[in-house]
């Protein structure tokens, strides 16, 4: 394929939605955006009028997918919503770019990988940190054997957030481990693979009188090691404190912040004292946009230039770990 994706978004309730669309609209070599579904007017009057949908089309979802060379679309509807439309994409023989987390139906969640499949469609889950400049670093030292042998990840993604947010976690049973702790379970998972078992811990602050799963920890459990994923909405600076620490026989990797401006700290192991604080800062290149690698290997897959990295059944066990981290029972590997 050599002329732009003809690309189209269906929902704008995600708070991903609107730089998802800022995003694709930045590479018009690569997508033509031919328009955009919402539905509910609940979000069609707050958001629709944002910048980033200016100069687009509105369309209900059947005219969307009757548009001539319609190749892809970004699903960012209401959490709950995510999996169905990207079914009924999928069975449009569309590709899809979906938000997370993937619905709490496992059973809807594998069917549409098992579609996804048979029709040969692009399914790309938006966990953006795969392709964290940072992340990538120290995927690539792991490859290398620069830190021996792994044996623990430990992953913090917390936010102070407002009331009104914390209120809106209560549609999900993990609250907050459910929403972020997905992101920080993708990426131990990517580090380790499949973990013996999930243990999750949600605890209720009550901060404000808002009863939800708001202090969280999953405890991921493997033959050599104990991985943690931590999750808060009430902690005071928490985004400044989003950390990955990648632990081996060797050496170590911590990232801290997650986010931009990232820095990188790398201890050796072996020599010295081993109660010094033995280490290499590594600064790296700034980041582009928060999701323009993201969706720029979206566009890769969808052009047939490449395979999609994190296949079907590497999205099947990221979300199993995360229904499990987030108090769903009778859930198996």
């Amino acid at each position: 394929m050599n002329r732009p994706i003809k690309t189209a978004q269906i929902g704008i309730g995600h708070n991903h939605a609107s730089e998802k669309m800022r995003t694709v609209r930045a590479f018009p070599e690569l997508f033509e955006v031919v328009g955009i579904c919402e539905p509910d007017p609940a979000w069609r009057a707050p958001r629709g009028t944002l910048d980033v949908y200016q100069g687009l089309p509105w369309l209900d979802e059947e005219a969307l997918f009757n548009t001539p060379g319609l190749d892809a679309v970004m699903v960012e509807t209401d959490v709950w919503n995510l999996t169905p439309v990207a079914r009924r994409c999928i069975d449009r023989g569309l590709h899809v770019h979906m938000d997370k987390p993937a619905g709490e139906d496992l059973a809807e969640f594998t069917a549409l990988l098992e579609r996804a499949r048979m029709r040969k469609r692009v399914l790309q889950l938006a966990y953006m940190y795969r392709y964290n400049p940072a992340i990538m670093y120290a995927r690539d030292q792991v490859r290398r054997g620069a830190l021996g042998e792994l044996f623990a990840v430990d992953a913090v993604m917390s936010t102070e957030h407002p009331r009104e947010y914390r209120e809106w976690l209560r549609h999900f049973k993990g609250g907050a481990m459910y929403i972020f702790g997905c992101h920080l379970i993708d990426l131990v998972i990517g580090f380790l693979g499949r973990p013996l078992r999930v243990i999750p811990f949600l605890k209720r602050t009550g901060h404000e009188g808002v009863e939800v799963p708001d202090t969280t920890l999953a405890v991921l459990e493997y033959p050599r090691g104990i991985s943690t994923v931590r999750v808060s909405s009430v902690e005071v600076n928490g985004y400044g404190r989003r950390q990955v620490v990648i632990l081996g026989t060797q050496g170590s990797i911590e990232i801290k912040p997650i986010e931009r401006p990232t820095v990188v700290t790398f201890a050796k192991g072996g020599g010295g004292d081993i109660y010094g604080d033995r280490k290499a800062v590594v600064e790296l290149p700034p980041m582009n946009g928060r999701y323009d690698e993201l969706l720029l290997d979206f566009a890769r897959c969808v052009r047939g230039e490449k395979e999609n990295p994190f296949d079907y059944e590497h999205e099947l066990l990221i979300h199993k770990a995360t229904l499990m981290a987030s108090g769903f029972e009778n859930i198996t590997w």
